[in-house]
C-alpha cells in the first residue's frame, strides 16, 4: 500500500508509538484475556509492541496520520510480492523476541501458555478461508486515547478504503472488541466469520469486498 495523504512511519518513531498502542489496547478484551493480571500486562504490552513494530516494518507497511503520531495503521498488501524466506526469518526472529518478553515477566508460564492457547487469535489464520492474494489485511487501527473522536480513525479508514478502491483489492481485519463491529460496517465491512477457540473471547474477522 501506499500513500501521499498519511505519514510514513520511521523506525525512530517506535518508541511514541509502543506507548500509543499500549494505552490503545492495555483493556483489550484480547489482551486481557491473555495478560489477566494489570501488572504484568503494564510491563509487558510496551515490549510485546516493539517486537511487532520491528516485525512489521521489515514485512508491512506503517502509516500514521502525520508525524506527531496521534493514530496509527499497520496494514499488509497481500497483493505485492514478497521474499518468503526473509519474510519467515523475521517472523521467527520477533516469535523468540517476544516469548522471551514473556517469560521473563511471568516466570510461572502461565501467560506464555495463554499466548499459546490464544495463537488461533493472533495470527489472522481465519483469512486463509478468503483465497484472495488481492487484498489489504489490516492488522492495527489506533488511535491516542486523547485524540479520539477527531476524525483520526476515519482518516485513516478512508486512506485505505481509496487505495483498495483504486487497485480492486479486498480488505480484511479482525477486532475482539463488539462495540467496534459497528464502526467497521459504517465502512463498508461484513462479518466473515466468529472465531472462539480455548477462551470466552469472540474474535469478530470482517471484509470489505473488491469494490
Amino acid at each position: 500500500m501506499e500513500s501521499q495523504n498519511l505519514y510514513r512511519v520511521q523506525k525512530q518513531d517506535f518508541p511514541k508509538l509502543e506507548k500509543v498502542l499500549t494505552e490503545c489496547f492495555i483493556h483489550d478484551p484480547l489482551y486481557v484475556k491473555l495478560i489477566p493480571d494489570e501488572d504484568t500486562r503494564k510491563r509487558l504490552m510496551p515490549e510485546l509492541f516493539e517486537c511487532d513494530l520491528n516485525e512489521f516494518f521489515e514485512t508491512c507497511e506503517i502509516f500514521a496520520d502525520s508525524s506527531e503520531l496521534n493514530a496509527i495503521l499497520v496494514v499488509s498488501d497481500e497483493s505485492e510480492p514478497y521474499n518468503i524466506f526473509q519474510y519467515y526469518i523475521t517472523e521467527a526472529k520477533a516469535s523468540l523476541k517476544t516469548d522471551e518478553y514473556l517469560i521473563r515477566e511471568d516466570p510461572s508460564l502461565k501467560t506464555f501458555w495463554n499466548f499459546v492457547k490464544g495463537r488461533d487469535y493472533l495470527n489472522s489464520k481465519w483469512t486463509d478461508q478468503l483465497h484472495q492474494e488481492e487484498r489489504l489485511h489490516i492488522i492495527y487501527l489506533a488511535v491516542n486515547p486523547a485524540m479520539q473522536h477527531h476524525g483520526l480513525a476515519d482518516l485513516l479508514m478512508k486512506e485505505t478504503i481509496r487505495y483498495a478502491n483504486e487497485h480492486r483489492l479486498m480488505i480484511s481485519l479482525e477486532t475482539h472488541n463488539p462495540n467496534n463491529v459497528a464502526m467497521y460496517q459504517h465502512f463498508g465491512f461484513k462479518v466473515f466469520g466468529i472465531v472462539e477457540k480455548n477462551f470466552d473471547l469472540k474474535q469478530y474477522c470482517l471484509i470489505r469486498e473488491v469494490q
